[in-house]
C-alpha cells in the first residue's frame, strides 16, 4: 500500500507538471491567434478603405447615380441612438434624395439581406425621414450572381470598370 501511495504521489506530480506545461503553452498559442487575428482583421479593413476611397474618388466629381444627379457626397457617416449602431459608408445627398452605398472589395450575397435594415436605420435620421432612398452596392469583385440579385431587387451596382486612374505629375522630372 505504501508503494501504491508513493508511486500515486509521484504520478499526481508528473500531471500537475504536465499541466502547468500544458497551461503555458496554451497560453502562448493563444496570444499567437490573437495576434494572427488582429492581423487578418487588420488587411481585411485596409482592403475595405481602399475599395472606399477608389468609390469616393470616381463619384465625387460626378455626383451621379443612374440619371439622379447628386450635391455632396458624404463618407463613413454613422448612427447612434439608444438601441442602433450603424455607419453609412457612402451616401450622396440632394435636395429630397439619398443614394446609401455600401462599399465591399468583395461583394459577397449576404450585404443583400443588410442593406433593408440599413435603409431602415438610414430613415431614423431626421433629415433623411422624407427622401427618397435609393440603395446599392460597391465592389471591386461582385459575382455575377449578386449583381444580379441586386438589380432584381431595386438596387444599383457600382463596379470597378477599365483604366480608371488619376495622375499627379505637376513636378515631373527626367531620371
Amino acid at each position: 500500500i505504501k508503494k501504491l501511495k508513493q508511486s500515486q504521489a509521484k504520478t499526481d506530480k508528473q500531471l500537475k507538471k504536465t499541466d502547468e506545461e500544458l497551461n503555458k503553452l496554451f497560453t502562448k498559442v493563444d496570444k499567437r491567434l490573437d495576434k494572427v487575428a488582429k492581423q487578418l482583421g487588420g488587411i481585411s479593413n485596409n482592403q475595405g478603405s481602399v475599395a472606399e476611397e477608389y468609390f469616393v474618388n470616381s463619384l465625387k466629381d460626378t455626383l451621379k447615380i443612374a440619371n439622379i444627379n447628386f450635391d455632396m457626397l458624404l463618407k463613413n457617416v454613422g448612427l447612434q441612438t439608444k438601441n442602433i449602431r450603424d455607419e453609412f459608408d457612402i451616401l450622396l445627398v440632394n435636395g429630397n434624395s439619398v443614394a446609401l452605398i455600401e462599399v465591399k472589395y468583395k461583394v459577397h450575397p449576404n450585404i443583400l439581406e443588410k442593406l433593408p435594415k440599413k435603409i431602415e436605420h438610414l430613415k431614423l435620421m431626421p433629415q433623411y425621414k422624407n427622401y427618397k432612398i435609393h440603395a446599392g452596392i460597391a465592389g471591386f469583385y461582385i459575382p455575377d450572381e449578386v449583381i444580379e440579385e441586386a438589380i432584381k431587387r431595386g438596387y444599383f451596382v457600382l463596379q470597378r470598370k477599365g483604366n480608371v486612374i488619376q495622375t499627379f505629375a505637376d513636378n515631373l522630372k527626367v531620371a
